[in-house]
């Protein structure tokens, strides 16, 4: 078969058994190392739960707060949102964010033929569409005031502070206030 292909379908020469067995040896342990990252992070969301009460709960504590909620939705099956979990409560100005300006949640998402992630995305209106992890604001009355395509603050394989920082500081109650319009 491979005496078939046009040389030029091999620009280094035609692959023997040794640079193919290099190359499978490198995907093996980029893999592994991928999936070691993966579990040393913390697992945070709660798959026994259920995710509308949870929602519910935080409503009521974000209107007795005067907060917002941040619900970061998706699950312990994605390193993205892992990742995202342990950058935001790793850096103390965007922890002290979260506390001061949001109830934050981890509200988890398995995949739409189960009964509470469908519900979760009646509910958030359909968040998932921007992938995971996904990140909806809700007011202390429950009303979805912004829904975050997480990818949007990555910078490489992280998150960029100054980006998360920006998004937090923008949709906190005192920026949704009503005290920024100028009186007649």
């Amino acid at each position: 078969m491979l005496t078939l292909l046009h040389k030029s379908f091999f620009p280094y020469g035609k692959p023997n058994k040794k640079s193919s067995m290099r190359r499978l040896l490198a995907i093996l342990v980029m893999t592994l190392l991928s999936a070691s990252l993966h579990a040393q992070l913390k697992k945070v969301y709660n798959e026994s739960i259920d995710p509308i009460e949870q929602i519910d709960s935080a409503i009521k504590a974000a209107k007795q707060s005067q907060r917002h909620v941040l619900c970061q939705v998706g699950g312990n099956w994605c390193p993205w949102c892992l990742k995202f979990a342990d950058f935001v409560t790793k850096d103390d100005e965007i922890f002290k964010m979260l506390q001061d300006n949001y109830i934050y949640i981890h509200v988890n998402y398995t995949s739409l033929k189960d009964e509470k992630s469908r519900q979760v995305a009646e509910r958030l209106q359909n968040p998932g569409r921007f992938g995971f992890p996904v990140l909806v604001i809700l007011n202390g009355q429950g009303k979805i005031l912004h829904t975050q395509d997480s990818a949007m603050l990555e910078n490489g394989e992280s998150y960029n502070k100054e980006m998360v920082l920006r998004f937090l500081k923008n949709w906190t109650p005192e920026a949704c206030s009503d005290h920024w319009k100028v009186q007649k």
